[in-house]
């Protein structure tokens, strides 16, 4: 048993404990009133404000912002999130740049080399993706009425919001509203790493499996750094456009 995971594992859980603590401890604090609408809008529905993609290339349809009034999203919102954040065009692109580092590194050997280990490696890196995405987004946060979206900051030093935006697959919100431990993050990409046994021949059992759950999880803490900053990232070539106008 490789005793490296245990540890990354344990410091995951521990900080998300104390992460889970801290956000159930904010919410406890009574909050003013503010009006909210019955149930949220996503990215690319009528009175919404955020992209459809980030850097016109990441999907975003489960941005929401922080500070606005919270507002539960349905079921059924929660399923097209999934559903849109699958089957964008760019998700295939990214699931093509990670069949090429596969192919590249050799690994899972038993796909061999040439377009047939590609193509199988391909597959793998698109099912990993399509599935994960299902899990995380639509399947566990309905079964455990949580919120699958990324509540941006906006605001702060660079380090704190990219602390926040990391540690989020940590700790989410509940379809209430309240900060807890993010069960839809970890048992979602822990179902989709288990079913990888089945299509990942020189990559099954324990170990394996804890490497593509951590990897699965990494991968979407970075998306949502990247997510905290594309406002950041827009405004100021926005402004450089505008003073290049002038």
């Amino acid at each position: 048993m490789n005793r490296a995971i245990w540890r990354t594992t344990y410091k995951l859980f521990a900080a998300a404990g104390l992460l889970a603590q801290y956000g159930m401890s904010q919410s406890a604090a009574p909050e003013p009133v503010t009006a909210a609408p019955a149930h949220g809008v996503l990215p690319g529905e009528p009175g919404s404000t955020e992209d459809k993609r980030a850097y016109g290339v990441l999907p975003n349809y489960r941005t929401a912002e922080e500070d606005a009034p919270f507002a539960p999203i349905t079921i059924r919102q929660k399923f097209t999130i999934a559903r849109k954040d699958t089957f964008d065009w760019p998700s295939y692109v990214v699931a093509l740049a990670f069949a090429g580092i596969s192919q590249e590194t050799n690994s899972n050997p038993d796909y061999h080399q040439g377009v047939e280990g590609f193509a199988k490696r391909y597959a793998a890196s698109v099912a990993d993706q399509d599935i994960g995405n299902f899990m995380t987004e639509a399947i566990m946060p309905s079964l455990l009425h949580q919120d699958p979206r990324y509540f941006r900051k906006g605001h702060g030093s660079k380090a704190g919001r990219t602390w926040y935006a990391a540690s989020r697959v940590l700790v989410a919100k509940s379809d209430a509203g309240n900060w807890e431990f993010n069960y839809s993050e970890w048992l979602g990409n822990g179902t989709v790493a288990a079913i990888g046994n089945l299509y990942y021949p020189d990559a099954k059992g324990f170990d394996a499996t804890m490497q593509r759950m951590l990897s699965q999880v990494l991968t979407d803490a970075l998306s949502q750094v990247l997510k905290e900053f594309w406002p950041d990232v827009k405004n100021k070539f926005s402004h450089k456009n505008s003073a290049a106008a002038d």
